[in-house]
């Protein structure tokens, strides 16, 4: 179960403690909320190596429509590898360019860009 699914969950059973869960709710918490269409949320990683493996050198996310670049240390970033951001329920949508690697005489930005998703 990824983080924010577990967040939803903790939150109904909250509120079904106080006595305040409805069934609006529970479909609001698990995205069966007719009103509400599938949203693309997207993730931008830098890592050192094409590697999903590699160490995070920079982020950027897109939720809900708003950019964000994360905390500011480096520590404090949500995923530390390509790989953690996999485990967590973000897809690869694009691996980095190999084409730019072939010209070692020029730089086209910083680290090797992986582009994740995630629906809902």
């Amino acid at each position: 179960m990824d983080r924010q699914a577990h967040q939803q969950l903790e939150q109904c059973i909250d509120e079904l403690k106080e006595g305040t869960l409805t069934e609006e709710r529970l479909h609001q918490a698990f995205g069966m909320a007719p009103a509400s269409a599938p949203r693309q949320d997207l993730l931008y990683l830098q890592a050192v190596t094409v590697g999903v493996d590699s160490q995070v050198l920079g982020m950027r996310v897109l939720i809900d429509g708003d950019f964000d670049d994360g905390p500011d240390e480096p520590e404090d970033w949500p995923y530390k590898s390509v790989l953690e951001a996999i485990r967590d329920g973000w897809r690869v949508i694009s691996f980095p360019n190999l084409a730019l690697l072939m010209d070692e005489s020029k730089t086209y930005g910083l680290g090797h860009e992986f582009i994740l998703e995630k629906w809902r």
